[in-house]
């Protein structure tokens, strides 16, 4: 009988491209193709790791001059609503929640296009169409669903979140809403009924993507108690955002093959119970 080897992901860098989140910034990513045995576990090693996943790609930043975007998630037990996250909560709990698979249609596409046009339309993204936005959501090869949030009344679709499940939680993929109630903070309610979710069950912490300390659009990640960071290679809580700054040193920054080189991938025969 012929045994193969299981094969070690590639790592790859791409070109710089300008920032998203701060101005003049460039940025550039460090890659891996997400496929091939073992997915859910290099993905639950490397969301681990502040990476965070992209249709069939993993993902975390790594800018030559700076290293201002933290990966940030939420300790479910450490968390304690604020009085106005309770009260986003209540005015949004009416909504009704559906989980769905990971499949697009078009209220949703309608509704993400709404949100672009309202808040992201000079962004990376706003040229997306409907074929591209299907991909965003369909393209997943590890358990991922998509939760919709409508008005119990009428039907109509208000918040979208497409959310991998992880081995130790939830992860916010992309999340858009109906821009047209900014009172209603819909964004942070879907945080909140995603920690909901993720205690109801039994999984630790909800991951949120990246925090920029400088970046208005990043800046509201801050505001949920319990959030932790990953830094220097270990998740530790947050308890003074105002002692992070963007300002950076270009030697701060560890060589490409060190970052590499110091990534911990699954160790074979490892699988998800």
């Amino acid at each position: 009988m012929r045994h193969t080897l299981p094969i070690a992901p590639q790592f790859y860098v791409t070109a710089p491209q300008p920032c998203p989140y701060l101005e003049g910034r460039m940025e550039r990513k460090l890659f891996t193709a997400l496929q091939g045995e073992g997915v859910e576990q290099l993905n639950d090693s490397l969301s681990q790791q502040g990476f965070r996943r992209s249709q069939n790609v993993l993902y975390r930043p790594s800018c030559s001059e700076c290293s201002a975007c933290l990966s940030a998630r939420i300790d479910v037990a450490a968390f304690e609503p604020t009085r106005s996250q309770r009260k986003t909560l209540n005015r949004s709990r009416h909504l009704e929640r559906r989980a769905t698979s990971p499949w697009a249609t078009e209220d949703q596409y309608a509704l993400f296009r709404r949100y672009l046009d309202s808040r992201h339309a000079d962004g990376g993204m706003a040229d997306m169409d409907v074929f591209e936005y299907a991909a965003m959501i369909e393209e997943t090869p590890i358990r991922s669903r998509v939760v919709e949030y409508l008005h119990p009344d009428t039907g109509d679709l208000t918040a979208v979140s497409l959310t991998d499940v992880l081995e130790d939680g939830l992860s916010m993929v992309y999340s858009f809403y109906a821009p047209d109630h900014p009172k209603d903070s819909l964004g942070t309610f879907m945080v909140l009924d995603h920690i909901e979710i993720a205690r109801e069950a039994g999984l630790p912490y909800v991951y949120l993507g990246y925090w920029v300390p400088g970046s208005q659009k990043m800046g509201y990640k801050a505001k949920f108690s319990g959030l932790e960071i990953y830094l220097g290679g270990q998740w530790q809580a947050l308890t003074r955002p105002e002692d992070f700054s963007a300002e950076d040193h270009p030697l701060d920054n560890a060589p490409i093959a060190e970052q590499v080189a110091n990534i911990q991938l699954p160790q074979s025969g490892n699988k998800r119970r």
